[in-house]
């Protein structure tokens, strides 16, 4: 199906080659649509694969191991002189990256798609032009083109050089001590795999906590394990200052109207990414733009409507599986306008890879209360559990949101051991809309982590009616 005749080059050109950008080529080609894809980035392959969730977790899987061998006489397992070689640990996250990026690079380019490499700006509404000096026309378009680390709030922090979630993930060597900026996800799961991996570490936090879009008990149960394994973490500051002094970095910040000022070999500075927007053209052919991200309805639709926009550089989820349904709504939406699809984010997920590993879907306490969202919250500890127990993996809890006229599970949030393994178990209750009643009567073999659940369901199931639900 070619929709353009002889007015465009293509009916769809996608502009980024990452998962957003992929997900929307595949799509669209699949439903027939004449389809470009142009990837300006160095490497091919996207944040996920390249320098986010397979790169990081990796590492982290590989400080776990190094971790578990470190305290293996908890199990009577007594391992002498645990050591390791940090360039064979980055060998091997290069190898992987390398198998998936090199996959990502035959589906682009094996792809029932052209595949242009070259960086593209609009020059009109419906016309590209290219890094290469060619130019070309589309009925429609997908922007894709992901997130960069953002910009340091520190012009002295410029000047003295840091590292960055980029570029600590191609370090060589590891320095003897860090100071990690930020409280975030990529933060946190930074200052736990440089602090498994012998590394002094402080964590500056601007926040009062931790992870601070979630609730205060999961924050604390994080910060509680983070202090235990030797991490020097402060929160609720305000960055003042960066120098050198001697071989070392030195930050100075406020605390509880206090100048604090702490001292390392090397700077990570993690506190976040923003999208990567601006060398696109969008303000001269009036596509709207909110701060750093670009705006879109719930079709992934911008301002100018046969344009539309996926992934990071909507800036509202950073994350790879919300990126890849963002794609495939705007394809689909793209290829049907007379079948319309729509984002339902009810169903948002996300994980942090530290350990224990913190992970939610749907709503939590907070977002229920900005929302003046009425509701049940119940509770079970690791510490209590038998699995758990027998696993010496006892920090963190499971807790599930209930609506208190029908029981309606509205979310739920894992801090412990695989949490994001067993979070999912909820993404199906909410995504099947079940009841803590129906939760609490679904058969769970024992001794295992997942029957964790069934007690907050219980605990919810006795002080609600059963009945039908509320529908949202």
């Amino acid at each position: 199906m070619n929709t353009t005749g002889a007015k465009h080059d293509y009916d769809l050109a996608v502009i980024g080659g990452g998962s957003a950008g992929y997900a929307a080529a595949r799509t669209a080609a699949a439903e027939g649509l004449n389809t470009v894809v142009i990837e300006g980035g160095e490497e091919v392959g996207g944040l996920c694969i390249l320098r986010g969730c397979m790169p990081t977790k990796a590492l982290l899987y590989a400080a776990e191991i190094m971790h578990l061998a470190s305290h293996s006489d908890l199990w009577g397992i007594h391992a002498q002189d645990v050591r390791f070689d940090f360039r064979q640990v980055m060998a091997r996250k290069n190898a992987l990256i390398k198998d998936f990026a090199d996959y990502r690079v035959k589906q682009l380019t094996g792809g029932k798609f052209r595949f242009l490499r070259a960086h593209a700006r609009f020059v009109d509404p419906h016309t590209l032009e290219l890094s290469t000096q060619e130019r070309l026309t589309a009925a429609h378009f997908v922007i894709a083109t992901g997130s960069a680390v953002a910009p340091s709030p520190l012009p002295q922090l410029e000047q003295l050089g840091y590292l960055t979630s980029d570029t600590a993930l191609q370090l060589d060597r590891l320095p003897q001590s860090l100071i990690v900026l930020g409280g975030g996800a990529v933060a946190s799961e930074f200052a736990q795999f440089f602090t498994r991996f012998r590394v002094r570490v402080t964590q500056v936090q601007r926040s009062a906590h931790l992870l601070r879009a979630l609730d205060e008990d999961a924050s604390s149960a994080l910060e509680k394990v983070f202090r235990r394994e030797g991490i020097n973490l402060y929160t609720d500051t305000k960055l003042r200052d960066a120098r050198r002094v001697g071989d070392e970095k030195e930050v100075a910040f406020e605390q509880q109207e206090q100048m604090v000022r702490v001292r390392a070999e090397e700077i990570l500075f993690a506190l976040g990414r923003v999208p990567n927007i601006a060398t696109l053209g969008l303000g001269q052919i009036g596509v709207q733009v909110e701060g750093r991200r670009i705006v879109t309805n719930d079709r992934m639709q911008t301002s100018l409507p046969h344009i539309y926009a996926a992934g990071d550089c909507t800036g509202l989820h950073e994350i790879v599986h919300i990126a890849i349904q963002q794609g495939e709504v705007a394809a689909h939406n793209i290829a049907h306008p007379g079948k319309l699809k729509a984002m339902d984010y009810r169903l948002l997920a996300e994980v942090v890879f530290t350990e224990p590993q913190v992970a939610f879907v749907g709503l939590t306490e907070k977002s229920a209360r900005a929302a003046n969202r009425p509701y049940l919250a119940a509770s079970y500890p690791f510490n209590d559990h038998g699995k758990s127990l027998i696993m010496e993996a006892t920090d963190g809890f499971v807790k599930l949101l209930a609506d208190p006229a029908g029981g309606e599970i509205l979310g739920g949030c894992c801090v412990g051991p695989v949490g994001g393994e067993l979070i999912h178990e909820i993404i199906v209750a909410l995504h099947k809309r079940m009841t803590v009643h129906e939760l609490a009567a679904m058969p769970h073999y024992h001794p295992t982590l997942a029957e964790i659940w069934t007690y907050p369901a219980e605990d919810l199931a006795a002080q609600i009616p059963m009945g039908n639900t509320t529908q949202h």
